[in-house]
């Protein structure tokens, strides 16, 4: 006769282990000490087996008839239930260590040789803050293409629609990774790219309206903000580098005597080769541009960097911090990236100078037309001339002044 529930509960331990058989070779075998399991008799291969179904009561009669039932249609096929078990412990024990994080981390282990140091940090940094808290704990073998695509798309609502494509380019090869260890059969994140939104024209925000530009920078001027995110944004648009340069900018790189920042090529946005053996990259300093940072010595002068972070445990100031204080003043329309567009924009439009010596101070080392890697005093009189009329221009436009052409600068 089967077994019923209440028979289970009810059956008292004795001197002697009991078996309650309840068909199909499944029996609960209740021990001396008050100990009840499940386990089924099967013979495989003409040897008699155990295999155990689990413990009662965290193992219920109707859980135990189905691990019976499976370990039936197992044996149906050819396969013993016991080898099987052993085969899903192992696959189990594979997908644990086979996690999204894992692998990701393996594979930037792998990657950042190739990288600059720079590149390594933003790229593990960006991982744990977009990817691990959602991904990082999910066997590669249970990831799916919805499942990212909403990873995705959170990054993407908070208006970040071009580090949620970065998080997907990360994610694909994370998984191309796996694919060629081994560890996957596809790579969900391939096709994602279509149900991403656009980064319109490839470029970061920027603004480019003299008139916009000139009430911005007013705002940046009242900002009562941190007196180290209002320096650094008026740096920002002063030289116009890229922010990176910007934020990790040392005391020991500016000469205020000379005006002149010397940015190393170990910082600059070139290849890991380019970083190891690239010469310096020299940006002169506008009156102006001396003033914001002399009056920003006495607070930070004492330590290395410029814009040291006033967050524990961060050495200097993010980008983000520089982004989102612009957004408070009401500009979601541009970056401090977009720095560099105004400039690249204004420059040869309202003060004629020369798109080379433009491109020279944006730190573009060459195109077709200028030939190699670039002389370090290349076009430099130039930029001297041309950084002095930039910072004048953005007082001219900020205070209101008509937007004229100034005079062109040789």
């Amino acid at each position: 006769m089967p077994l019923t529930a209440i028979q289970v509960l009810q059956t008292k331990p004795t001197n002697k282990t009991q078996k309650l058989f309840d068909g199909g070779g499944m029996f609960l075998e209740v021990t001396p000490s008050g100990g009840k399991r499940w386990r089924i008799k099967y013979r495989f291969g003409g040897k008699e087996n155990l295999l155990s179904l689990g413990v009662y009561p965290e193992t219920t009669l109707a859980q135990a008839r189905r691990g019976r039932d499976e370990a039936r249609k197992l044996l149906a096929v050819g396969t013993d239930p016991s080898q099987q078990r052993k085969v899903d412990k192992i696959n189990s024990k594979i997908a644990v260590a086979n996690t999204f994080e894992a692998t990701a981390l393996e594979w930037h282990h792998i990657k950042m040789s190739g990288w600059s140091k720079s590149h390594a940090e933003t790229c593990l940094a960006r991982m744990k803050r977009d990817l691990f808290q959602w991904l990082g704990a999910r066997p590669l073998a249970d990831l799916k293409p919805p499942e990212i695509l909403a990873v995705l798309k959170r990054i993407e609502c908070r208006g970040t629609v071009a580090t949620a494509r970065l998080c997907k380019g990360i994610v694909s090869q994370v998984f191309d990774f796996a694919i060629a260890t081994g560890r996957a059969d596809s790579n969900p994140a391939s096709a994602l790219g279509a149900a991403l939104k656009s980064k319109i024209g490839g470029n970061h925000p920027a603004i480019v309206d003299p008139v916009r530009l000139g009430k911005m920078l007013n705002d940046i001027y009242q900002y009562s903000g941190s007196p180290t995110t209002v320096a650094a944004l008026k740096i920002h648009a002063l030289t116009f580098q890229r922010p990176s340069e910007v934020s990790g900018m040392t005391w020991d790189e500016v000469d205020l005597d000379k005006a002149l920042w010397t940015v190393p090529g170990t910082r600059m946005k070139r290849t890991l080769q380019g970083k190891s053996n690239g010469i310096p990259h020299l940006v002169p300093l506008s009156r102006q541009a001396v003033e914001v940072l002399r009056e920003i010595k006495p607070l930070t002068g004492d330590g290395l960097f410029v814009f040291p972070s006033e967050r524990k445990g961060v050495s200097i100031i993010s980008s983000n911090t520089a982004r989102m204080a612009l957004r408070f003043l009401g500009y979601p329309d541009h970056t401090p990236h977009g720095f560099r567009a105004s400039a690249r924009s204004l420059i040869p439009e309202q003060l004629h100078i020369e798109k080379v010596v433009v491109e020279r101070a944006l730190s573009h080392g060459s195109d077709e037309s200028l030939g190699g890697a670039y002389d370090r005093s290349k076009y430099f009189d130039a930029r001297v001339e041309m950084m002095q009329a930039w910072a004048d221009y953005l007082d001219k436009i900020r205070i209101g002044a008509d937007v004229l052409p100034l005079r062109k600068v040789a």
